[in-house]
Protein backbone atom coordinates (compact mmCIF):
# COMPACT_ATOMS: atom_id res chain seq x y z
CA UNK A 1 0.00 0.00 0.00
CA UNK A 2 3.09 2.43 0.58
CA UNK A 3 3.40 2.13 -3.20
CA UNK A 4 0.18 1.64 -4.79
CA UNK A 5 0.96 2.91 -7.64
CA UNK A 6 3.36 0.58 -8.84
CA UNK A 7 1.87 -2.98 -10.05
CA UNK A 8 2.59 -5.87 -8.80
CA UNK A 9 5.67 -6.57 -11.12
CA UNK A 10 7.48 -3.25 -10.58
CA UNK A 11 6.81 -4.42 -7.15
CA UNK A 12 8.61 -7.41 -6.84
CA UNK A 13 11.02 -6.50 -9.50
CA UNK A 14 11.83 -3.25 -6.95
CA UNK A 15 12.04 -5.02 -3.78
CA UNK A 16 14.26 -7.62 -4.79
CA UNK A 17 16.21 -5.46 -6.63
CA UNK A 18 16.91 -3.36 -2.94
CA UNK A 19 17.18 -6.36 -1.19
CA UNK A 20 13.65 -6.22 0.77
CA UNK A 21 13.29 -9.67 1.86
CA UNK A 22 9.06 -9.56 2.02
CA UNK A 23 6.63 -7.90 0.53
CA UNK A 24 2.61 -7.12 2.64
CA UNK A 25 -0.27 -7.37 0.16
CA UNK A 26 -3.64 -6.11 0.27
CA UNK A 27 -6.41 -8.53 -1.41
CA UNK A 28 -7.32 -6.06 -3.81
CA UNK A 29 -4.78 -5.86 -6.20
CA UNK A 30 -4.03 -9.31 -5.71
CA UNK A 31 -7.42 -10.13 -7.29
CA UNK A 32 -6.81 -8.34 -9.99
CA UNK A 33 -3.72 -9.16 -10.92
CA UNK A 34 -4.90 -12.86 -10.16
CA UNK A 35 -4.39 -14.99 -6.85
CA UNK A 36 -2.30 -17.67 -7.82
CA UNK A 37 -0.33 -15.11 -10.84
CA UNK A 38 0.56 -13.12 -7.42
CA UNK A 39 1.60 -16.41 -5.56
CA UNK A 40 4.12 -17.21 -8.82
CA UNK A 41 5.31 -13.88 -9.31
CA UNK A 42 6.87 -13.26 -6.04
CA UNK A 43 7.75 -17.03 -5.51
CA UNK A 44 9.67 -16.82 -8.23
CA UNK A 45 11.35 -13.77 -7.85
CA UNK A 46 12.37 -15.09 -4.06
CA UNK A 47 10.44 -13.32 -1.58
CA UNK A 48 8.13 -14.04 0.72
CA UNK A 49 4.89 -12.54 1.61
CA UNK A 50 4.61 -11.36 4.92
CA UNK A 51 1.09 -10.78 5.61
CA UNK A 52 -2.14 -10.42 3.55
CA UNK A 53 -4.31 -7.84 4.15
CA UNK A 54 -7.45 -7.47 4.86
CA UNK A 55 -10.32 -9.29 6.75
CA UNK A 56 -12.09 -8.27 9.14
CA UNK A 57 -15.44 -6.07 9.56
CA UNK A 58 -17.11 -8.54 11.33
CA UNK A 59 -19.78 -6.22 13.41
CA UNK A 60 -22.35 -6.25 11.20
CA UNK A 61 -25.77 -6.70 13.36
CA UNK A 62 -27.94 -7.98 10.99
CA UNK A 63 -27.47 -12.04 9.95
CA UNK A 64 -27.21 -11.45 6.37
CA UNK A 65 -24.17 -9.03 7.37
CA UNK A 66 -22.76 -11.47 9.46
CA UNK A 67 -22.92 -14.12 7.09
CA UNK A 68 -21.57 -11.86 4.23
CA UNK A 69 -18.60 -10.87 6.42
CA UNK A 70 -17.65 -14.86 7.90
CA UNK A 71 -17.68 -15.72 4.36
CA UNK A 72 -15.65 -12.65 3.04
CA UNK A 73 -12.79 -13.85 6.20
CA UNK A 74 -12.97 -17.51 4.96
CA UNK A 75 -11.92 -16.34 0.89
CA UNK A 76 -9.14 -14.10 2.66
CA UNK A 77 -8.13 -16.94 4.82
CA UNK A 78 -7.47 -18.86 1.82
CA UNK A 79 -6.47 -16.28 -0.30
CA UNK A 80 -3.34 -16.13 2.47
CA UNK A 81 -2.96 -20.02 2.33
CA UNK A 82 -2.27 -19.98 -1.18
CA UNK A 83 -0.33 -16.74 -1.47
CA UNK A 84 2.09 -19.06 1.22
CA UNK A 85 2.11 -16.62 4.08
CA UNK A 86 0.49 -17.13 7.79
CA UNK A 87 -0.70 -14.31 8.79
CA UNK A 88 -3.73 -12.20 8.05
CA UNK A 89 -4.52 -8.95 9.11
CA UNK A 90 -8.21 -8.54 10.62
CA UNK A 91 -9.41 -4.58 10.82
CA UNK A 92 -12.06 -5.32 12.80
CA UNK A 93 -15.30 -2.93 11.89
CA UNK A 94 -16.57 -0.15 13.05
CA UNK A 95 -20.27 0.62 14.45
CA UNK A 96 -23.34 -0.70 12.64
CA UNK A 97 -25.14 2.11 11.06
CA UNK A 98 -27.57 3.69 13.72
CA UNK A 99 -25.42 2.30 16.62
CA UNK A 100 -23.40 3.84 19.28
CA UNK A 101 -23.05 0.20 21.28
CA UNK A 102 -19.45 -0.33 21.23
CA UNK A 103 -19.70 -3.21 23.82
CA UNK A 104 -22.37 -5.28 21.82
CA UNK A 105 -19.73 -4.27 18.53
CA UNK A 106 -16.84 -5.90 19.91
CA UNK A 107 -18.67 -9.30 21.18
CA UNK A 108 -19.62 -9.85 17.88
CA UNK A 109 -15.95 -9.59 16.81
CA UNK A 110 -15.57 -12.44 18.98
CA UNK A 111 -18.25 -14.32 18.52
CA UNK A 112 -17.16 -14.27 14.67
CA UNK A 113 -13.46 -15.34 15.55
CA UNK A 114 -14.89 -18.42 17.43
CA UNK A 115 -15.83 -19.28 13.71
CA UNK A 116 -12.94 -18.36 12.03
CA UNK A 117 -10.03 -18.83 14.01
CA UNK A 118 -10.24 -22.87 14.02
CA UNK A 119 -10.90 -22.46 9.97
CA UNK A 120 -7.77 -20.06 10.17
CA UNK A 121 -5.77 -22.91 11.98
CA UNK A 122 -6.54 -25.78 9.96
CA UNK A 123 -5.24 -23.81 6.86
CA UNK A 124 -1.97 -22.96 8.95
CA UNK A 125 -3.05 -19.07 8.67
CA UNK A 126 -2.92 -16.42 11.83
CA UNK A 127 -5.58 -14.02 12.38
CA UNK A 128 -4.04 -11.10 14.06
CA UNK A 129 -6.00 -8.30 15.22
CA UNK A 130 -4.95 -4.72 14.40
CA UNK A 131 -6.32 -2.01 16.76
CA UNK A 132 -6.39 1.05 14.86
CA UNK A 133 -6.29 4.90 16.74
CA UNK A 134 -9.05 5.65 18.22
CA UNK A 135 -10.53 8.40 15.77
CA UNK A 136 -11.32 5.17 13.87
CA UNK A 137 -13.73 3.85 16.18
CA UNK A 138 -16.96 4.85 14.70
CA UNK A 139 -16.57 3.99 11.17
CA UNK A 140 -13.58 1.21 10.98
CA UNK A 141 -12.75 -0.30 14.09
CA UNK A 142 -14.26 -0.58 17.12
CA UNK A 143 -11.22 -2.06 18.74
CA UNK A 144 -8.59 0.60 19.78
CA UNK A 145 -6.00 -0.34 22.10
CA UNK A 146 -3.42 -3.53 22.17
CA UNK A 147 -5.68 -4.78 25.57
CA UNK A 148 -8.39 -4.96 23.65
CA UNK A 149 -7.01 -6.90 20.94
CA UNK A 150 -5.01 -9.38 23.16
CA UNK A 151 -8.61 -9.21 25.32
CA UNK A 152 -10.43 -10.68 22.47
CA UNK A 153 -8.13 -12.81 21.35
CA UNK A 154 -7.59 -14.26 24.67
CA UNK A 155 -10.37 -17.41 24.25
CA UNK A 156 -8.01 -19.30 21.08
CA UNK A 157 -4.69 -20.39 20.90
CA UNK A 158 -2.10 -18.04 19.92
CA UNK A 159 -1.46 -20.37 16.99
CA UNK A 160 -4.66 -19.05 15.74
CA UNK A 161 -5.65 -15.24 16.64
CA UNK A 162 -3.09 -12.61 17.70
CA UNK A 163 -2.45 -8.92 17.38
CA UNK A 164 -0.86 -6.47 15.10
CA UNK A 165 1.67 -3.66 16.40
CA UNK A 166 1.52 -0.99 14.51
CA UNK A 167 3.13 1.83 15.82
CA UNK A 168 0.91 4.47 13.56
CA UNK A 169 -2.34 3.08 15.85
CA UNK A 170 -0.71 2.74 19.69
CA UNK A 171 2.39 4.89 19.68
CA UNK A 172 0.45 7.52 21.50
CA UNK A 173 -0.90 4.38 24.35
CA UNK A 174 0.95 4.69 27.25
CA UNK A 175 -0.39 1.18 28.30
CA UNK A 176 0.61 0.00 25.10
CA UNK A 177 4.20 -0.75 26.01
CA UNK A 178 2.85 -3.01 28.66
CA UNK A 179 0.84 -5.10 26.34
CA UNK A 180 3.85 -5.51 23.61
CA UNK A 181 5.44 -7.33 26.13
CA UNK A 182 2.39 -9.33 27.02
CA UNK A 183 1.65 -10.41 23.98
CA UNK A 184 5.03 -11.04 22.86
CA UNK A 185 4.80 -13.47 26.35
CA UNK A 186 2.02 -15.43 24.82
CA UNK A 187 3.48 -15.28 21.53
CA UNK A 188 0.62 -13.33 20.24
CA UNK A 189 2.85 -10.67 17.98
CA UNK A 190 1.56 -11.97 14.79
CA UNK A 191 2.69 -8.85 13.29
CA UNK A 192 4.62 -5.15 13.31
CA UNK A 193 4.00 -2.49 10.86
CA UNK A 194 5.58 1.24 10.95
CA UNK A 195 4.23 4.33 9.92
CA UNK A 196 5.05 8.03 11.53
CA UNK A 197 2.15 10.46 12.79
CA UNK A 198 2.29 13.90 11.35
CA UNK A 199 0.02 16.59 12.04
CA UNK A 200 -1.69 18.09 10.58
CA UNK A 201 -4.21 15.10 9.68
CA UNK A 202 -5.71 15.60 6.26
CA UNK A 203 -9.14 15.89 6.02
CA UNK A 204 -10.32 12.03 6.10
CA UNK A 205 -7.62 11.61 8.32
CA UNK A 206 -7.14 7.91 6.40
CA UNK A 207 -4.23 8.60 4.65
CA UNK A 208 -2.50 10.81 7.14
CA UNK A 209 0.42 8.25 8.13
CA UNK A 210 3.68 9.92 7.26
CA UNK A 211 6.81 8.45 6.16
CA UNK A 212 9.26 7.08 8.62
CA UNK A 213 11.10 9.62 10.09
CA UNK A 214 9.13 12.27 9.53
CA UNK A 215 6.91 12.57 13.07
CA UNK A 216 6.61 12.26 16.33
CA UNK A 217 7.08 8.19 16.70
CA UNK A 218 10.20 7.25 18.01
CA UNK A 219 10.20 4.00 15.28
CA UNK A 220 13.85 2.94 17.16
CA UNK A 221 12.46 2.48 20.64
CA UNK A 222 9.18 1.01 18.97
CA UNK A 223 11.69 -2.03 16.98
CA UNK A 224 13.24 -2.56 20.16
CA UNK A 225 10.15 -3.09 22.47
CA UNK A 226 9.10 -5.47 19.94
CA UNK A 227 12.07 -7.31 19.01
CA UNK A 228 12.50 -7.63 23.20
CA UNK A 229 9.51 -9.70 23.00
CA UNK A 230 11.51 -12.45 21.07
CA UNK A 231 10.20 -10.66 17.79
CA UNK A 232 12.39 -12.10 14.40
CA UNK A 233 9.70 -11.71 11.99
CA UNK A 234 9.23 -9.39 9.32
CA UNK A 235 8.92 -5.83 9.86
CA UNK A 236 6.43 -4.03 7.53
CA UNK A 237 6.19 0.02 6.23
CA UNK A 238 2.38 0.29 5.77
CA UNK A 239 1.95 3.94 4.65
CA UNK A 240 -1.40 5.94 3.36
CA UNK A 241 0.02 9.03 2.25
CA UNK A 242 -1.65 10.99 -1.08
CA UNK A 243 1.73 12.85 -1.25
CA UNK A 244 3.35 9.78 -1.97
CA UNK A 245 1.20 8.24 -4.34
CA UNK A 246 1.67 11.29 -6.08
CA UNK A 247 5.14 10.52 -6.31
CA UNK A 248 7.07 8.44 -8.45
CA UNK A 249 6.48 4.30 -6.92
CA UNK A 250 10.52 3.59 -7.59
CA UNK A 251 11.73 6.74 -6.24
CA UNK A 252 9.27 6.22 -3.03
CA UNK A 253 10.18 2.90 -2.69
CA UNK A 254 13.97 3.72 -2.59
CA UNK A 255 13.32 6.24 -0.18
CA UNK A 256 11.72 4.22 2.07
CA UNK A 257 14.21 1.78 2.55
CA UNK A 258 16.66 4.21 3.50
CA UNK A 259 13.97 5.52 5.88
CA UNK A 260 14.13 1.97 7.43
CA UNK A 261 17.83 1.75 7.55
CA UNK A 262 18.74 5.21 9.37
CA UNK A 263 14.94 5.38 11.76
CA UNK A 264 14.87 2.11 12.53
CA UNK A 265 18.15 0.49 13.20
Amino acid sequence: MTVKQLGLPALVDNCARLGIPAVGLWREPVAEYGLQAAAKLVRDAGLAVSSLCRGGFLTAADDEGRARALADNRAAIDEAATLGTDTLVLVSGGLPPGSRDLVAARARIGEALSELAPYAGERGVRLAIEPLHPMFASDRCVVSTLDQALELAAPFPASQVGVVVDTYHVWWDDHAPAAVARAGATDRVHSFQLADWTTPLPEGVLNGRGQIGDGAVDMRAWRERVEATGWTGFIEVELFNDGLWARDGVEVLEETARRFVSEVF
